[in-house]
């Protein structure tokens, strides 16, 4: 069964979007819209409604505009997507003027990405379950966690490796705030408390790890312990070659 215009994708065409190499429309009337425009409409919809609100139609609307005319300019909506995504991550830092060498640099990054993923958690659900096509912005990020690893002496390979982890890192703990529930948080340890009643005395070792606190909140910072552990075990190998 063939797929709505919507669920097509186009490599080829996202590209040239990403990187304006897509031309404006030479026929019909003088263009009213742009594709800055239309996508910041679009990531207005995802920043107040959710990413499930997204809709062709929704941004036309928003743009006082027919569906028919976006086409004009993003072929449907997972071009569009691959336009939200870059368009949403701010500027990539200049690690380079961090000082103190790779890790504090690396550090920032970090932090700075975080941050982008705090302020819009659905780009992990834009993302999740498709190759991705990267934009100026994107390589821009990437490009400024490599500078960060650049003087480290290790192989391009594994800083290449290094930047996957610590961003695997930064996208698990979005993908957490994204599944946040507190109300669902409350029943669930309700229920969980109730069966641990009767059966925790099967799980010693984990009702030692519960009652000396492995559960408790560990503060609002999420990022440090593993990213910390993650620099601890690139400066071992820096050390060891």
């Amino acid at each position: 069964m063939a797929r709505s215009r919507d669920e097509k994708r186009d490599p080829a065409v996202s590209l040239a979007l990403l990187w304006g190499e897509q031309g404006q429309p030479r026929r019909g009337p003088k263009p009213s819209l742009s594709v800055e425009r239309i996508v910041e409409s679009a990531l207005d919809i995802a920043d107040t409604e959710g990413l499930d609100a997204l809709s062709m139609q929704g941004v036309a609307a928003r743009l006082g505009v027919t569906t028919m005319a976006l086409y004009r300019y993003v072929p449907g909506k997972a071009e569009m997507l691959d336009l939200m995504v870059d368009a949403s991550f701010g500027p990539a830092p200049a690690v380079t003027d961090v000082p103190g060498g790779w890790r504090p640099q690396l550090t920032a990054w970090a932090r700075q990405c975080w941050e982008q993923y705090q302020r819009r958690p659905w780009i992990v659900s834009a993302t999740g379950m498709r190759r991705q096509l990267m934009g100026p912005r994107q390589l821009a990020w990437l490009d400024s966690a490599l500078a960060a690893l650049s003087g480290t002496g290790l192989p391009f390979a594994q800083q290449h490796e290094i930047f996957l982890l610590v961003i695997g890192h930064v996208r698990n703990l979005a993908q957490q705030l994204v599944d946040e529930d507190e109300e669902g948080r409350q029943e669930w340890n309700r229920l969980t408390a109730d069966v641990w009643e009767r059966h925790g005395d099967r799980f010693p070792s984990l009702s030692a790890a519960i009652a000396g606190g492995a559960f408790a909140p560990h503060g609002d910072d999420r990022l440090d312990f593993g990213l910390e552990r993650i620099l601890d075990g690139v400066a071992a190998m820096i050390e060891r070659d």
